[in-house]
């Protein structure tokens, strides 16, 4: 495989990703962004923790989600809990979004 047919092939994939979402998202109430992933959600909940030594981490649980990953087969997930000492933006939806 070329490298121009693998620019091609993960230009598709990034593009039925896309179109995926674009049916999807007016589905859900959320948009969450860690470090790793985008998610589509309807229902968070993001606790702060502190470690012994002062450090400070997220832990963000979701219920019916939406993965953004195009290597993923599956992109609805019923339940995803996420750690990261990275910042977490969660965003509400508007209907019309």
């Amino acid at each position: 495989m070329s490298t121009d047919d693998l620019e091609r092939y993960e230009t598709e994939i990034e593009l039925a990703l896309y179109r995926d979402y674009r049916d999807v998202v007016g589905t859900f109430a959320h948009v969450v962004e860690t470090e790793r992933r985008f998610y589509l959600t309807n229902k968070v909940d993001v606790k702060v923790h502190s470690s012994t030594g002062g450090e400070v981490f997220f832990e963000v649980n979701m219920e019916d989600a939406w993965v953004w990953d195009m290597y993923r087969q599956a992109r609805f997930v019923r339940k995803v809990r996420v750690l990261t000492f990275k910042d977490v933006n969660v965003e509400d939806l508007n209907p019309s979004d």
